[in-house]
Parts: C-alpha cells; sequence; structure tokens
C-alpha cells in the first residue's frame, strides 16, 4: 500500500504540542502507511517530538514554522499578517500537493478563511460547509452541516449543503439513497421561516436529493434522516448544546456514584463506557471544511490526544474515498446558472 500523507498543524488548540504530538504519534502506531508533515516551531516541538521518538521517525517530515495563530485571533488578522503560522503552512502543503490532507485544533475562523483562500473552493461550490458525523440511537451516523462556517445563508446554501452532505454519507458512510431533512422549528411543512420553506422547495426540485422534510432538534439523533442540513448559526448551537448534554450526564452520572461501595462504582462504570461507548464526542472528533480543492479536517480546540488521533483518522477516510473529487463530480452535473 502507498504512503498517504497528511500535513498536521502542531500548534492549534488549547493544548497545542502537548496533545497533538502525542496524538500523531499514536496515528503512526495505528496506520503503517501514513505519513506525517508535522508543522510547528521547532524549538518548542523538538522535546516533545523527541519524547514520543518523531524527530527521526521514518515517516515523519519535521517543518518549522515561525508563528502560531492563536485562539482569540481575528480571522483577517490572521490571513492577512501571519503568514508563516503552522495552520497556513499545513494548508500550503495541501495547496502544493505535498500533503494529501490538512488537520488543525486551531482557531475555526482562522481555518476556513485560509483554507478558503489557499485551496479555493470547487467549481460549482459557493460556499464551503463545515460538517461533521454524529451518533443515532441505532448506533449508526447522520451527517450534520453547516456547523458555524456560514452564519447567514439563502435557501440555494442550504441546497448545495445538501448536495455535499449526501456525498459524504454515500461516499463515506456508505448510504447509497441517504435521507436529506432540514433542521427546523416544526416537522410541519407550513412551518419555519422563507429561508427554510424555500430551501426545501430547491430540495424537492434537485435531481439525486432524497429529501425526506424537516425534523426538529429532538429527532437529531434518531437517525430519522441520514444528513441533516441547517446554516451555521442553528447547526453550531444544536452541536455545542449536545456536547454540553453529553458532559452534564457524564458528571451527574459520577456525581450518582459517589457515595456507593466501590465494587459497584467500578462495575457500574465499566458498563456505561461499553453500552454508552457510542456517544463519546472524541469518537466524532473530526469537523470537515466540504466544498475545497482539498480535504481540511478541524479538530475541536479542547481535543486531547485521542480525540485529535481520531481527526487524523477522519482525515485518512476521506483521503481513502477521494471525497473532494466525488463532490467535484456531483457539482460538474449540476445545472449552469441555477440562481
Amino acid at each position: 500500500m502507498s504512503l498517504l500523507t497528511l500535513a498536521l498543524d502542531l500548534m492549534g488548540g488549547d493544548h497545542g504540542p502537548s496533545e497533538t504530538v502525542p496524538a500523531a504519534a499514536q496515528a503512526l502506531s495505528l496506520l503503517p502507511h501514513l505519513q506525517l508533515l508535522v508543522v510547528g516551531d521547532l524549538p518548542s516541538i523538538r522535546p516533545l517530538l523527541l519524547q514520543h521518538s518523531l524527530l527521526n521517525h521514518p515517516r515523519v517530515v519535521v517543518i518549522h514554522a515561525s508563528q502560531a495563530i492563536s485562539m482569540s485571533e481575528q480571522p483577517a488578522f490572521a490571513l492577512r499578517h501571519l503568514k508563516d503560522s503552522s495552520m497556513r503552512v499545513a494548508l500550503e502543503l495541501v495547496q502544493q500537493g505535498r500533503a494529501d490532507a490538512c488537520v488543525s485544533a486551531g482557531n475555526t475562523g482562522a481555518l476556513m478563511a485560509i483554507a478558503k483562500h489557499v485551496l479555493k473552493t470547487l467549481p460549482g461550490v459557493e460556499r464551503p460547509a463545515l460538517m461533521t458525523c454524529v451518533p443515532t440511537i441505532a448506533g449508526k451516523r447522520s451527517v450534520l452541516l453547516d456547523l458555524g462556517a456560514n452564519v447567514n445563508c439563502d435557501p440555494e446554501n442550504l441546497r448545495q449543503f445538501a448536495m455535499l452532505g449526501s456525498v459524504v454519507a454515500t461516499s463515506v458512510l456508505g448510504i447509497e439513497t441517504p435521507r436529506v431533512a432540514l433542521l427546523n422549528v416544526g416537522a410541519e411543512a407550513n412551518k419555519g421561516n422563507d429561508q427554510v420553506r424555500e430551501a426545501a422547495e430547491l430540495i424537492m426540485a434537485t435531481p439525486g436529493l432524497n429529501y425526506c422534510g424537516f425534523i426538529e432538534g429532538d429527532s437529531l439523533f434518531l437517525g430519522v434522516a441520514d444528513v441533516i442540513v441547517c446554516d451555521g448559526f442553528v447547526g453550531n448551537i444544536a452541536l455545542k448544546t449536545a456536547e454540553g448534554m453529553v458532559r452534564l450526564l457524564s458528571q451527574a452520572s459520577h456525581q450518582q456514584m459517589n457515595g456507593m461501595a466501590s465494587w459497584l462504582q467500578l462495575l457500574l462504570t465499566r458498563f456505561f463506557k461499553r453500552r454508552l461507548s457510542h456517544l463519546n464526542p472524541d469518537q466524532y472528533n473530526g469537523a470537515s471544511l466540504l466544498g475545497l480543492r482539498g480535504i481540511v479536517i478541524k479538530s475541536h480546540g479542547r481535543a486531547e490526544r485521542r480525540a485529535f488521533s481520531n481527526a487524523i483518522l477522519q482525515a485518512v477516510v476521506e483521503v481513502e474515498r477521494q471525497l473532494p473529487s466525488r463532490i467535484a463530480e456531483r457539482f460538474e452535473a449540476e445545472p449552469i446558472n441555477r440562481r
């Protein structure tokens, strides 16, 4: 099997190299056909690279970048002035063809702005969309987009998101005819604002899209749709609310077990880990920025090594499934000048 090459921004995220470096080592141990171009400030990352035996690893190339983009940096400033940042250098490696994909846990706004500037969008795609896969009660996954790349969207943007999500559902999840739904304040056809109702009409009129109607927020994880579409404002709130609820339930369960016998605590902990492991957010870390001429994976800023390693694995899957090519093929079949 030929080597697959990823560019990693080691400086991004709340934890930076202290988590991204061991995550890189973990991914290399899992995938013998993986090669990494690790990008960061060499004086900062060198001790960690040595500690995890990556400095002279045969499948690791270390690339120095003198700048790092903080999590609070304004995207416009990062785009214009931080041209030697680890994030930008990693994206440029994809643009140059030296890497098959880029993974970063850094500033989301900066990543989207720089990625769009460096990689450009695929023909026909008006706006890239941020997408992730969410678990369902049946143990399967649904595609959810947009997660914050586009706070304000018109109906045509939402239609294109439906197309992007359908390609992911087919190419990555293996769903032949994915069901597409719009996230709305009600399931009835007359519910919602003009934007959502007009988007529904456009999606229904688009060949190849299997539209199944509106769904409400309480159906996100029921598996009633394979692709769930919304604007970035709604999607980001929905995702963050779900993540917060998982943390609440986890903390509440630990509090309830306080005072129990140690053997009972251990038994219950093992039970919940086994039965609810598919709901662990770390397993779903890695949001894809879809619609670009290259693969970009955004890891959660709070991601620790296991979660960041899963983002790397997500990038590998998308490279192996040739996701940008699949999206390009789908949009090439579109009628010209739909607007």
